[in-house]
């Protein structure tokens, strides 16, 4: 699949909502449930802030459709919600690969979705590397979590992209895994 991978616009956002309203656990269907879904619910406002103020929306593009999208921020962005407020407590219990975490040498990846079209056709990974690849300047690791429940989200990372459990955790009586990885080879 022929893909153009960028950093999101502001007029891309209803696309991307519209996406994310797709797979988003409140809306989704329940018959896509198993294929994966997102928990995190955002607003319009909150996706121009995170392009804007955290250059942190990449979406990949096949055509004149918007097939999938990545975000990834800093900890203090994400803060505002209590499960990133959880985690972000938590970073300082944590080491992954030489560095013990903090929001100042580690981000939040995710949530990360791909439109079922354009699953099994290499997007996940393509749009993952590039999101990997613009947030390595800024920070040496990935932290993410993913729903115990959320199956295809957890072998889509562990198995195509390599990302190593570092914990796993409880939060709002939902199982989660939190995994991480380094943002370039050393």
């Amino acid at each position: 699949m022929e893909l153009e991978l960028r950093l999101a616009k502001i007029e891309d956002i209803p696309n991307i909502l519209e996406l994310h309203f797709k797979y988003q656990i409140d809306s989704i269907l329940e018959e896509d449930k198993q294929d994966g879904f997102i928990t995190t619910a955002f607003t319009k406002e909150q996706m121009a802030e995170l392009i804007e103020s955290e250059q942190g929306l990449f979406i990949a593009i096949n055509g004149n459709s918007i097939v999938a999208y990545a975000m990834a921020a800093s900890w203090q962005f994400w803060a505002r919600w209590p499960m990133f407020a959880h985690m972000i407590k938590d970073l300082p219990n944590l080491n992954f690969e030489g560095y013990q975490l903090s929001t100042e040498n580690s981000y939040q990846y995710g949530p990360v979705c791909v439109d079922k079209s354009a699953r099994g056709k290499g997007v996940f990974e393509q749009i993952f590397k590039y999101c990997l690849n613009e947030m390595s300047n800024r920070y040496p690791v990935l932290v993410t979590f993913i729903n115990k429940i959320n199956t295809r989200s957890f072998t889509a990372h562990t198995k195509k992209v390599g990302l190593t459990v570092i914990q796993e955790f409880e939060f709002n009586n939902n199982q989660y895994y939190e995994l991480a990885c380094l943002t370039k080879k050393l």
